[in-house]
């Protein structure tokens, strides 16, 4: 199985207190990977290593092959990685339609036929809305909208994409990912406390952090609770 991207021997500090010891962790391409664990286990630190959001102090980002650990995150958002964090995940000051152009790379085109529009048809009402001023669980369904647009080969890393939805939207929004990855039309990494029921099928691989360290990688069956 192809390697998309991956994490060797991976270590960040804030500060003088490290929180990832040594990860190594590899995400299959056209999948969906799942990262678990508690709050504080390092999932987001996991996810912002790979965005280029925070610098590894030691070990290496690996990228379709290539060395990318020097690379700063706006290098690699514009080489097709699509990061969704856990907070602040849109642009607050422009509106909606702007930030789905904004995604798109400026071919946005607000028609019928749009993907996000069709994933969120919640969004389409709020198009002339500033995204600043759009309510929690809103401004989650326009980040992940992100996950829709842009090139096929879009790596896409989403901190907990459920969080303030209800659970009819979120379950959509997996749904959504979920059906990304079946088409094989993106590489889809996820942080959760659980693996998403509707995320299970197209899941190649979960890893669990503890602590700062993966205590557990392999295929969704074959985990312990």
């Amino acid at each position: 199985m192809t390697v998309e991207i991956a994490l060797r021997a991976a270590r960040v500090r804030y500060g003088p207190l490290e929180v990832l010891h040594g990860v190594d962790l590899a995400v299959p391409a056209g999948t969906a990977t799942v990262l678990l664990g508690r709050n504080g286990a390092g999932r987001t630190t996991v996810l912002r290593a790979l965005a280029g959001s925070v610098r590894l102090t030691d070990g290496q980002v690996l990228w379709r092959g290539q060395d990318v650990t020097a690379l700063p995150a706006h290098r690699r958002a514009r080489l097709g990685l699509a990061f969704v964090p856990d907070r602040r995940p849109v642009f607050g000051s422009l509106t909606v339609a702007e930030n789905l152009a904004l995604f798109a790379g400026g071919n946005h085109a607000d028609g019928a036929d749009d993907p996000a529009l069709e994933a969120f048809p919640a969004l389409r009402p709020l198009l002339a809305r500033r995204a600043g001023t759009l309510s929690g669980g809103e401004q989650r369904m326009l980040a992940v909208s992100r996950a829709l647009l842009g090139p096929p080969s879009r790596l896409v890393l989403l901190d907990e994409p459920g969080l303030g939805l209800s659970p009819a939207a979120a379950a959509r929004t997996y749904e959504v990912l979920a059906a990304l990855c079946a088409q094989g039309a993106r590489t889809v990494v996820v942080a959760e406390q659980r693996l998403p029921e509707a995320l299970r099928p197209v899941t190649a691989v979960v890893h669990e952090l503890r602590r700062g360290s993966v205590v557990f990688s392999g295929e969704p069956g074959e985990r312990v609770s």
